[in-house]
């Protein structure tokens, strides 16, 4: 195993904007502005094209749902429904950080579709799987919205159940991943899962690929920042080795990875993680599952996610 050149925890602390609070839980430096939601129409925006809510997911944490909707949307016409995952490398961002929040009004324009982007819980103060957990939650959420005659949320009039993609971005692509396999355990009519989206996911492993070390030094994830990530990330005692982080050893997994939905996997050869994202498409492959991929000259783990949209739709 080859490992990255020697840098401390606390230096990838500082990268990250985090430091622990005496508790033990973290204290995120606010970079990156987080914005509300806009339910209502604003009068000060005449061409606002979209509208936004948001939606508790459990009464036991913070879990919530930002749910969009086109502001124009056709009483008449039914959209598809995004479940989408934020980026972060789950410790970091929010479902209203500014940068997913616009990407989520953007897709539900341009798509146009009824999106739903979960608010799950952040490590280290709540380790893998809870991230999983919510993101299953959301799945069934929207399976019980499904089943409703009355009494529905009014968004959800909108939402063509039979036409439901999981979408993520780095870890969120990871979660979007999980989450698939997960739902295989339940019997989720009239909801159908028909895509998995999956945009430059946050994956990794103890023997280092060959990406990886070619970009050790990476400006945006750094090795020694990943593995970090990671150590807050996975639960505790478990190494980069693990089935969450290297989906390889998927473990039980494995066995119903041909019934996941077509998937469209999206990285650059400037990410790290490039080849980890090539390796899924290999496994996914390997079980018949029909892959779309994409992987572009150039680019970063911080490349806009619009191309997945075209991606799974082809």
């Amino acid at each position: 195993m080859c490992d990255s050149k020697p840098h401390t925890w606390q230096e990838a602390f500082k990268v990250l904007g985090i430091k622990y609070n005496p508790d033990g839980t973290l204290n995120r430096e606010i970079r990156i502005p987080m914005v509300d939601a806009t339910p209502t129409a604003d009068t000060k925006q005449p061409n606002q094209l979209t509208l936004s809510t948001d939606i508790p997911l459990s009464p036991y944490n913070k879990a919530y749902i930002r749910l969009y909707i086109p502001a124009k949307t056709l009483t008449d016409t039914k959209l598809p429904l995004i479940i989408y995952l934020h980026g972060g490398d789950f410790v970091l961002f929010s479902a209203s950080t500014v940068m997913y929040h616009e990407f989520c009004n953007n897709i539900a324009i341009l798509f146009p579709a009824v999106v739903a982007s979960i608010e799950y819980r952040l490590a280290p103060e709540n380790r893998l799987p809870a991230a999983y957990d919510d993101a299953l939650n959301a799945i069934l959420w929207a399976k019980d919205q499904a089943l409703k005659v009355g009494g529905r949320d009014p968004w959800l009039e909108y939402a063509d159940f039979s036409r439901v993609f999981i979408m993520g971005s780095s870890a969120g692509a990871n979660i979007a991943y999980h989450v698939a396999l997960r739902a295989l355990d339940f019997d989720l009519g009239p909801l159908k899962i028909i895509g998995l989206l999956m945009n430059l996911p946050f994956l990794g492993g103890l023997q280092r690929t060959q990406s990886e070390l070619r970009l050790e030094e990476d400006k945006y994830v750094p090795l020694y920042v990943s593995d970090v990530l990671w150590s807050l990330a996975l639960p505790q005692g478990a190494n980069r080795d693990h089935e969450y982080c290297y989906p390889i050893n998927g473990g039980n997994y494995l066995g119903r990875v041909q019934r996941l939905p077509r998937c469209f996997v999206k990285s650059d050869v400037g990410d790290p993680m490039v080849d980890r994202s090539m390796q899924l498409v290999h496994l996914l492959q390997s079980y018949g599952v029909q892959v779309i991929y994409q992987f572009n000259r150039g680019g970063n783990h911080g490349t806009a996610v619009g191309e997945a949209v075209d991606g799974i739709t082809r």
